[in-house]
C-alpha cells in the first residue's frame, strides 16, 4: 500500500526538473490521489498530464487500485504554502482572522521566514479637523498562524 510521503517523494522529484511547486498531497479515504501543484504564472493541463504520466510510471503498481488526480491549486481558494503568498504578492487578497474578521486589501510583502505577511487595507480612522472618519489605506502585518485562510480576491472591475 502506498503512502502520502512515497507520493510526495514522487512529485518533489518531477518538480525539481521543471518551475512548479507543491501546495498539496491528500489520500482520500475512497482510494483517490489528489496532488495540488501551482506556479507564478499558473498551471497548464499539459504538465498535470505530465506528472500524472510521471507518477504512474515512477509508482507503477504500488499505486494499485489508487485513481490519481493531479490539478492547479485553483482560483480563489486559500493559500497553503507559503510560495502562494509570493507569487500574489501586489494583488489583492482577502484575509480571516482566527477571530472572524475579513479584511481585504494589496498583499504587499511575505516575511523572508515565511511566518508573516503584510497587507495594505483600507480603514476608516477619526482625522484631526474632520467631523467624520475618513478611508484611509493602512499597513497591517499578520502571522500566518493567526489567520484562518488568505485567498486571491478575484476582482472584476
Amino acid at each position: 500500500m502506498i503512502n502520502k510521503e512515497t507520493v510526495k517523494t514522487a512529485v518533489e522529484e518531477w518538480l525539481s526538473q521543471n518551475e512548479y511547486f507543491l501546495v498539496d498531497v491528500e489520500m482520500m479515504p475512497e482510494g483517490r490521489i489528489v496532488i495540488e501543484i501551482d506556479h507564478a504564472d499558473g498551471v497548464w493541463i499539459e504538465d498535470c498530464a505530465e506528472l500524472s504520466r510521471f507518477l504512474q510510471e515512477k509508482l507503477g503498481e504500488e499505486l494499485g487500485e489508487y485513481e490519481l488526480e493531479v490539478g492547479s491549486a485553483g482560483i480563489g481558494q486559500p493559500f497553503k504554502v507559503v510560495q502562494q503568498y509570493r507569487n500574489h504578492v501586489g494583488k489583492d487578497v482577502e484575509v480571516m482572522t482566527l477571530d472572524g474578521k475579513k479584511h481585504q486589501g494589496v498583499l504587499k510583502a511575505v516575511s523572508d521566514d515565511g511566518q508573516s505577511f503584510d497587507v495594505t487595507v483600507k480603514e476608516k480612522q477619526k482625522q484631526e479637523g474632520k467631523k467624520r472618519p475618513v478611508l484611509v489605506e493602512v499597513d497591517k502585518t499578520f502571522a500566518m498562524d493567526s489567520v484562518k485562510y488568505t485567498k486571491y480576491l478575484l476582482m472584476f472591475k
